[in-house]
Order: C-alpha cells, then sequence, then structure tokens
C-alpha cells in the first residue's frame, strides 16, 4: 500500500461485515503502519444498521470518522455536478480522499474511478 492511507466505502463496510479476507488484509496493513483508515460520515450512515454486528464493529475499531463540513459539501456538490454523478456518498468518498492521498476500498469501482477521472486525482483503488 503506497497511498497516505485508506477511505472506505460502503462496500468495504459491508465486505468487512462479510469477513472478507482482502478488506480485512488492507484495514490490517493501514493499523500496522500506524494509519487510521477513514471512514466519511455518509458511508457510516449507509453501511450501519444498527442492532450486534460485532464483526464491523471490530473493524471500525482504530478509524477516524471524517465528518461532512460546508466547505466539504460545497466541493462534493461541485464534483458530483461535473461527474454527472448523483450518489453523494460515492463523490464523498473520492473528494476526501482526494484531498488525503488516500487509496479507495469499494465494491464499486467503476462509479469511484469516473469520479476519480473528473476529479484529475491519481488514487489506487482495490475492489472488495
Amino acid at each position: 500500500m503506497s497511498a497516505k492511507g485508506l477511505t472506505y466505502d460502503t462496500g468495504a463496510l459491508v465486505a468487512a461485515e462479510r469477513d472478507d479476507r482482502l478488506v480485512w488484509s488492507l484495514h490490517r496493513a493501514a493499523l500496522a503502519r500506524g494509519l487510521s483508515p477513514t471512514v466519511p460520515v455518509g458511508v457510516l450512515a449507509e453501511g450501519w444498521r444498527g442492532g450486534p454486528q460485532p464483526t464491523l464493529s471490530r473493524f471500525l475499531k482504530g478509524y477516524h470518522v471524517e465528518d461532512l463540513s460546508e466547505a466539504s459539501a460545497r466541493a462534493v456538490g461541485a464534483l458530483a455536478a461535473r461527474a454527472q454523478h448523483d450518489d453523494i456518498v460515492d463523490v464523498s468518498v473520492v473528494e476526501g480522499a482526494v484531498q488525503r492521498r488516500h487509496a479507495v476500498v469499494t465494491s464499486n469501482p467503476t462509479h469511484i474511478r469516473k469520479v476519480v477521472f473528473v476529479a484529475g486525482a491519481d488514487l489506487a483503488i482495490y475492489a472488495v
């Protein structure tokens, strides 16, 4: 992992909940490097279903939740318009990852690549 960290989309949380080997491997590698993976607040809202989710709770130990400030919301909205992509959570994942120079862990690499391309960024994308 040569990126400065990992940003998870909802698919990464779902993959962690089902014990996907790749997502757990990436997660452990980030933690071993002293990096706190980032979960945008919208991703957490989409991925958390309440009730006991012990596997996901274990996965989220040591993570950083990224709030959506007004400035970030404006940047996400502008990027969504340029990308013609209406999934604000996807766009917020990319916008934050670009700012932090993170790799993105996703179950939908096609959508993420589209937004990354429009953002003019070069990010690693891990499909889980």
